[in-house]
């Protein structure tokens, strides 16, 4: 688990290609890698990957195709600046929300513009993951935790503040770009969970036991 608040931006520095797959290297300069240990997970952009091999400013992974259809990771470029989150510990502030790492979808950015000293950027999702995306909810976008400002349709809106803009790749972004998505975890599981509270209610035995 995450919490979506991006503690470092690294570099991938190495992209090999692999039985299909592929293998990449991602590096930090500010030293934020060194101490991970082999089998740790680390968000990347959103992407929860697995570290297979280690050196001393960073890690290797491997990317399955799985991941490489479904995500941003299929376009990702050496020297390409990644978002970088570890593992969410027992002692680590919960400051932005729970994050699990595991892309949804796509979006792609539709608008940016300035408002005073943030920018105001607006999005446009599938229509499978809009039903997800509620005002003032959560949002992971290129795994930074994000407050939803306005929905309608498929597109939604997030004001980002000059500490993201700085601190993270979203500054980077131009009219067009996709981006990583994850939606908010309990608006996932409330979903399946009334789904098969109406599945129950509509078998023969429920019905059998109203009349």
């Amino acid at each position: 688990m995450f919490t979506g608040i991006v503690e470092s931006v690294g570099r991938i520095t190495a992209i090999e290609f692999i039985g299909g797959d592929r293998r990449m290297r991602f590096e930090s300069s500010d030293g934020y890698l060194q101490g991970i240990a082999l089998g740790d997970s680390i968000a990347c952009n959103g992407c929860c990957l697995t570290a297979v091999k280690l050196y001393d400013q960073g890690f290797d992974a491997d990317l399955s195709g799985e991941t490489l259809g479904a995500t941003t990771a299929g376009a990702w470029q050496q020297n390409q600046a990644i978002n970088l989150e570890k593992a969410l510990t027992a002692h680590k502030p919960l400051g932005g929300h729970m994050v699990s790492g595991h892309v949804d979808g796509l979006g792609r950015l539709i608008e940016r513009r300035e408002d005073a000293r943030s920018w105001r950027m607006l999005f446009e999702v599938p229509a499978e993951l809009a039903r997800y995306i509620a005002r003032k909810g959560s949002i992971t976008i290129d795994g930074v935790s994000l407050t939803v400002n306005e929905v309608e349709g498929r597109r939604f809106g997030v004001n980002i503040i000059p500490q993201t803009l700085t601190h993270t790749t979203l500054g980077n972004l131009q009219t067009g770009d996709a981006v990583n998505l994850e939606v908010d975890l309990i608006a996932r599981y409330l979903e399946r969970l009334l789904a098969a509270r109406g599945e129950e209610q509509s078998t023969p035995a429920a019905r059998a036991g109203e009349e």
